[in-house]
């Protein structure tokens, strides 16, 4: 079986505990119950509290959990939340016993990583550090491998998170060994010879209209473009419907790779054109591919953010190996030329864009406030030599006849 499971919390021992997707609702309706029978303060008489007794405890947020005693000692006692795994040390006043909600069992269930074993047989605090960091209400993807002997016992899983094995990622973090380690090159980082590539984004057919919005303006003429998927799903085509799933796994994917960059090794191999992480000016890591070689001492690097168009110069500890499995996901953004209308002749703005003169910067800023932030649609006209679309505007009128009117292009038969 496979489900999706948000990590609660992992034990002292290394034990994952999981709370299943579809349990959600049914977790939020025992709360609010459980709000609206206990209020106040715990239980302030002297009471003999037993080992594995039943009780709900106040926590720190001052909502109440169900809970059970895990031990016993003087005026504290440890106590484990059952709906979500973790253990604290409470004093008796935020306790109440009871056998309310007994019959109903725990939320959250214990796991443990299938065929993986510790290095030292045993969790080692680093790694249930590193666990607890990387994974804590987090949401994960669960594959069911092996049942446990008993009720209580842990169920034997294999963990994904972004499309990777935890049990691989963790072995290769020397952690542990995982007998079954198979998937463990999907990490990508230990590719040095491999020459990967990104996959081309399908496209609607010519003709088509299609929800899109601009990522980056190279001129007023050519331009990147996302197929935009946030519109109603439900009316897309099979290829919008296709974009937006990708998108929203890579974004996932991306999410966790930022987590754990610091375990991707830097890039020593500058081939053009391989893809790679590089560091926006935002901090975050995006997937990326190299283009030249602009410095030698110290190395710069210009690189070009797939998924955006954009373009930026980087210092080699601003690049870092890419992950196999997000070679899967095709690049987002699709350079396109725009059709209709070509520089204006007479144009006497004298600042131009120093790549492309034929267009001056005024025409250029003119286009980014047509388009950015913007909800566009385009029709592609032609597939080859290259990709040609008209492009609208929210007002469904082409956006180059500003510029028109501007003086600053005119109509291209």
């Amino acid at each position: 079986k496979i489900f999706q499971a948000v990590v609660s919390c992992i034990g002292g021992d290394g034990t994952i505990y999981i709370i299943p997707k579809s349990f959600e609702t049914a977790l939020d309706k025992l709360k609010a119950e459980i709000q609206n029978t206990f209020k106040g303060l715990g239980l302030l008489i002297p009471y003999c509290w037993k080992k594995g007794e039943a009780c709900v405890v106040r926590g720190s947020d001052t909502m109440w959990y169900r809970a059970k005693i895990v031990e016993v000692s003087g005026s504290t006692l440890q106590v484990q939340y059952i709906d979500h795994g973790y253990i604290e040390s409470i004093p008796q006043c935020h306790l109440y016993p009871t056998t309310f909600y007994t019959g109903i069992p725990p939320f959250c269930i214990p796991c443990q990583l299938h065929k993986t074993l510790p290095i030292g047989n045993f969790w080692q605090q680093d790694a249930v550090d590193y666990l607890q960091e990387l994974l804590k209400n987090e949401e994960v993807e669960i594959h069911v491998e092996e049942l446990p002997d008993n009720p209580w016992g842990k169920l034997s899983i294999s963990l994904y998170f972004g499309g990777m094995s935890l049990s691989s990622f963790m072995a290769y973090q020397k952690y542990c060994v995982a007998e079954d380690c198979q998937d463990i090159q999907k990490l990508g980082v230990f590719d040095g010879d491999l020459s990967p590539s990104y996959l081309l984004r399908p496209l609607p057919f010519p003709g088509e209209t299609f929800p899109v919005t601009v990522t980056h303006l190279v001129s007023p003429k050519e331009v990147y473009i996302c197929l935009d998927s946030s519109g109603n799903l439900k009316k897309c085509s099979p290829t919008e419907r296709a974009v937006s799933h990708d998108s929203e796994s890579l974004n996932k994917a991306l999410k966790w790779c930022n987590k754990i960059i610091k375990t991707l090794p830097h890039l020593t191999n500058f081939k053009k054109e391989l893809p790679c992480l590089a560091e926006y000016v935002d901090g975050l890591w995006y997937r990326a591919k190299l283009l030249s070689i602009t410095q030698l001492v110290p190395v710069q690097i210009l690189v070009q953010f797939v998924d955006y168009g954009t373009y930026l110069v980087a210092p080699t500890s601003r690049l870092r190996h890419i992950p196999c499995h997000l070679l899967k996901y095709p690049a987002q953004a699709v350079r396109v030329l725009l059709a209709g209308f070509k520089p204006a002749s007479d144009d006497k703005n004298v600042g131009r864009i120093p790549y492309s003169p034929e267009w001056s910067l005024k025409a250029l800023w003119t286009m980014m406030d047509c388009v950015e932030g913007k909800r566009l649609s385009a029709s592609i006209l032609t597939l080859s030599p290259e990709v040609t679309i008209s492009l609208y505007g929210d007002d469904k009128n082409l956006v180059h006849l500003k510029l028109i009117e501007m003086g600053l292009a005119e109509l291209d038969e």
